[in-house]
C-alpha cells in the first residue's frame, strides 16, 4: 500500500536507523547540536526518501537491496557533498553501482534525495520508454542530465515531499500514487537516458575498495582499541595510501576518523546504559580514552553535553527510535 511519513531527529543514531534500503551509520565530524529530517514515501513500486541534516558528517551505507536500482541527487544547493570522492552537485545524479563507495561526506548543512525501484522494473521501463538498458551498473556512475530534465525531476520529487508533509492522504490514495509514480519514473528515465555519464576511474575504484575494507575493520571491532599501522597491514595497504584514501573520501585523517567513531560508540553506550550499572570512566576506558578531562572536553564539543549528562539523561520521546516509523507494504 502507498504511504508516507515525516520524522525529525536530534540523535544521529536514530536518524541512521531509519534510512531505508541500507544499513547506515552517521559519524558527526563538526561541532554543534545535531538536527535532521527524513521524509519517506512509498508508492506502488517506487521508494523515495528526502534527507536534510545540519552538521558536517560522514555517512556510511552498506547492504542496500541488490534487486533495486537506486539513484541519489541533491534537492537544494549547499556546502560540499561528496559520494566517495565524487561531488554531488545540484546538476547531477549518482547512479549507484554494486561496487560503489559506502561513504557520503558533507562539509555542512546538506539536503538530498533518493529513488529506488525494482531492477526488473528498471529493465522493462528502460526498454519500453527509451530502448536502452537501465539495470544497476557494476560501478557507480555520475550522470549529468539535461538541465530541463534535472529540474523536472527535482520539482516532482519536491512535490512528493510536500504532499507527505501537508496531504499524506493523497499519497495513500492508490490511483493518485500511481500517477505520481509514473511521472517520477518518466522524469528519471529522461535524466538517465539523455544525461552524460562518467564512470569511476580505476584509481577511484581501488580507493573505494580500500575504504570498504577500512570501514569493515572498524565496524567489526567497535570495542577494541585500533591502531593505524595495524589497520593498514590488515587491509593490505601502506600507511600513506590509507591516509590518502581517508582524506579523499572522508576529508579527515584515519586517526581522526577512528577517534570520532570511538566517541560515537562511547556515546551509544552512555545513552543506552542505566545509571548505577556503569560509570563514565568504565565506558571511556572501554573505547581507549584514558585522559578523562580531554575525553569530556572533546565529547562536550561534539555532542553539546557532558558524558555524565548523557548517562543520566532521559531520551526524548520524539526520538524514541525506529518503532515509531510506519512499516509500509
Amino acid at each position: 500500500m502507498p504511504g508516507s511519513a515525516v520524522r525529525t531527529f536530534s540523535d544521529p543514531d536514530d536518524y541512521a536507523a531509519l534510512i531505508r534500503n541500507a544499513k547506515a551509520e552517521v559519524t558527526i565530524t563538526g561541532r554543534g547540536q545535531f538536527s535532521a529530517k527524513l521524509t519517506r514515501i512509498d508508492l506502488h513500486r517506487l521508494w523515495m526518501q528526502r534527507f536534510s541534516d545540519n552538521l558536517p558528517r560522514v555517512g556510511q551505507a552498506t547492504g542496500g537491496a541488490m534487486d533495486r536500482v537506486t539513484i541519489s541527487f541533491r534537492t537544494r544547493p549547499g556546502p560540499t557533498l561528496l559520494w566517495g570522492n565524487e561531488e554531488m552537485l545540484s546538476t547531477n545524479i549518482v547512479l549507484h553501482g554494486k561496487n560503489g563507495s559506502p561513504f557520503q561526506r558533507s562539509s555542512g548543512s546538506a539536503a538530498w534525495g533518493t529513488m529506488a525501484f525494482p531492477a526488473e522494473d528498471a529493465a522493462a521501463v528502460g526498454e519500453t520508454l527509451a530502448g536502452c538498458d537501465l539495470t544497476r551498473p557494476k560501478q557507480t556512475l555520475i550522470v549529468t542530465p539535461a538541465p530541463s530534465a534535472m529540474a523536472k525531476l527535482q520539482r516532482l520529487h519536491a512535490a512528493a515531499g510536500q504532499l507527505a508533509e501537508g496531504a499524506p492522504e493523497i499519497i495513500a490514495h492508490r490511483e493518485a500514487a500511481r500517477g505520481l509514480e509514473q511521472a517520477l519514473i518518466e522524469a528519471l528515465v529522461d535524466c538517465l537516458v539523455e544525461g552524460t555519464a562518467e564512470e569511476d576511474r580505476s584509481a577511484q575504484r581501488r580507493h573505494s575498495l580500500v575504504m570498504r575494507r577500512f570501514r569493515r575493520a572498524v565496524e567489526e571491532n567497535p570495542d577494541r582499541a585500533l591502531y593505524i599501522p595495524e589497520l593498514a597491514a590488515a587491509i593490505g595497504v601502506s600507511l600513506s595510501t590509507l591516509r590518502s584514501c581517508c582524506h579523499e573520501q572522508l576529508g579527515i585523517s584515519p586517526k581522526r576518523y577512528l577517534m570520532l567513531r570511538r566517541m560515537e560508540f562511547a556515546r551509544r553506550d552512555l545513552r543506552d546504559s542505566a545509571p548505577g550499572t556503569t560509570t563514565v570512566t568504565e565506558i571511556a576506558t572501554r573505547y581507549g580514552f584514558f585522559h578523562f578531562g580531554r575525553f569530556a572536553g572533546e565529547y562536550g564539543s561534539l555532542f553539546g553535553e557532558s558524558p555524565s549528562a548523557t548517562l543520566h539523561g532521559a531520551r526524548d520521546s520524539a526520538d524514541a527510535g525506529p518503532s515509531n516509523f510506519p512499516n509500509f507494504c
